[in-house]
């Protein structure tokens, strides 16, 4: 279930109130910003660096330099379009390159409250996509997964990953494309 514009727009609010009182001395308060983001800074540390260790690692990284980052960020775009900008440069400056991105695709979710059968689903699921997923080109992968999985739009996977607005929207439109291809068959069955 995607969150509303509004539930959005009012997250957003709340993170620019966060960021003004930390600002303005309650440094308490960016524990709650980490709690807010630190699930998806996770999963895009688990997409580069293929381990938990490293991605813990690299959540802390995020966050202090975020921290130290804090008043520069000017309330433009979201918060988490912000963050995740300096959460992608980090990634991309550890790994050296993009080449050994991994999709959130490839990332396990388990919920405690799936019944035997959801969890099934759910697999079987994860892996049809996991394995369309992993034959995409890895400049499209980056694309699909800030787009699909992390819900950001055009303009912050460009603020995000330094690729102009048109190549992502290309790089997008046809991933979109050879995954509808790639999946068809097994949209069939279930």
């Amino acid at each position: 279930m995607t969150p509303s514009n509004e539930d959005e727009l009012s997250a957003n609010n709340e993170d620019k109130s966060l960021v003004s009182s930390i600002l303005s001395g309650n440094k308490a308060l960016y524990r709650v910003l980490i709690q807010k983001h630190e699930q998806r800074v996770f999963a895009l540390g688990v997409s580069f660096f293929h381990n938990t260790e490293a991605a813990a690692d690299f959540v802390q990284d995020v966050f202090l330099r975020a921290y130290r980052k804090l008043d520069q960020f000017e309330g433009k775009s979201r918060f988490s379009t912000w963050l995740y900008s300096i959460a992608w440069r980090s990634a991309v400056n550890q790994k050296d390159r993009v080449k050994e991105y991994q999709s959130i695709a490839d990332v396990e979710y388990e919920s405690e409250y799936d019944t035997p059968e959801e969890s099934s689903i759910k697999n079987v699921m994860r892996e049809a996509v996991r394995n369309a997923v992993d034959d995409l080109p890895n400049k499209y992968k980056v694309c699909i997964d800030l787009y699909f999985f992390y819900d950001r739009s055009y303009q912050e996977i460009e603020t995000i990953t330094g690729y102009p607005v048109n190549t992502i929207k290309s790089h997008v439109f046809r991933a979109k494309k050879i995954l509808k291809e790639k999946l068809a068959d097994f949209m069939e069955k279930y």
